[in-house]
This record gives structure tokens, sequence and C-alpha cells, in this order.
């Protein structure tokens, strides 16, 4: 689908040969804080995942969408997400992770966040996208604000972390028609 093609990147629906990549990066702990998750997911899990992951988003209410570093012999550096998908209100949260730790601070989320933007906004017309971010993670922040993405609420002692407690901040990017 050319929407989801960019300059350097391809976003693509995952597949069977994408479990090695899900299973590294969803297993990874330093990103488990940010992707709510506390316990390892196993291959079964995975590739049950992969194999329901042609649903419509209007029935799954998500969409997971990998992004591949275009060429000769694309490579897979990372995902980017829709969740708690409300076709009624026209909205949708959006997560992002760039797994392959040597891609990331080179443009390559900017430029799929731009795709999925456009996607979101042009295909499935939706009319506002949300993210959550902890208020520690500067980068994120930075790329979301860059996109647009305004600082709309802040949950206070949101995220149990290591190193105490810290907030998390509610950022939403509405459709000017």
């Amino acid at each position: 689908m050319e929407i989801l093609s960019g300059e350097h990147l391809q976003l693509r629906a995952p597949e069977p040969e994408d479990l090695d990549y899900l299973y590294q990066w969803e297993n990874d702990p330093e990103i488990w804080q940010i992707s709510n998750t506390l316990a390892p997911f196993s291959r079964f899990t995975l590739k049950s995942y992969i194999e329901s992951a042609n649903l419509d988003i209007y029935v799954a209410k998500q969409l997971r969408l990998m992004i591949d570093l275009k060429g000769s012999s694309p490579l897979t550096i990372g995902t980017i997400d829709l969740f708690d998908f409300d076709p009624y209100h026209n909205r949708a949260g959006i997560g992002i992770l760039i797994g392959d730790k040597k891609k990331r601070k080179q443009g390559f989320a900017e430029e799929a966040l731009d795709l999925l933007i456009n996607y979101c906004f042009q295909v499935i017309f939706l009319h506002q996208l949300y993210c959550n971010i902890s208020s520690n993670n500067m980068a994120s922040i930075s790329l979301f604000q860059k996109k647009g993405f305004v600082k709309t609420g802040e949950k206070r002692d949101w995220l149990k972390t290591i190193n105490g407690w810290e907030n998390e901040d509610l950022y939403q990017l509405i459709r000017v028609d």
C-alpha cells in the first residue's frame, strides 16, 4: 500500500518470519516499563498473535505494523501500533518501537509516525490519536511533540519503577479538517 511507504521506510503487516523479531523485542526487559509488560511472551503466544494479525482493525480494535527499512534486502527495524481503537469516537492510541537499537536516533521513528498518522487520518478517518508517555522519556516526548501532539494531561505517580514513581503524560493529536 503506497500510503504506508515513505522515503526510507515501508510499514507492513506482520508475517510469520517476524516471529524472531517480536520474540526478541517483546522479551526485552528494558522496554517492559514502556509497554506495561511484567513477564516474557512465549513463542507460541506471539505466533498466535501473528496468525490473528490479519483481522480488520474494526474487529481486533488494534493494528500492529512492522517497520521495514527499504533497500534491496529490506531490514525490519521496529513496530508501530494502534491500540484501544474506538470506531465510534474515531480515536486510537499509538505506540512505536525502533527495536533495532543501532537504528535509533536516525529519524526512522519520525518517518514511521508520519506514515501512520497519514494512514489514520486519510484512510480510516480517525479524528484523533493519543499516546501515554512517561514524563522522563524525553526522546518520545520530543518525537510526538514534533509531530504536533499536545500534552493534555498528567497522571501523577502513575508508573512504578525501580527508581520510584513516575508521572505519565497524555498527548493528543486532533485532526484539523
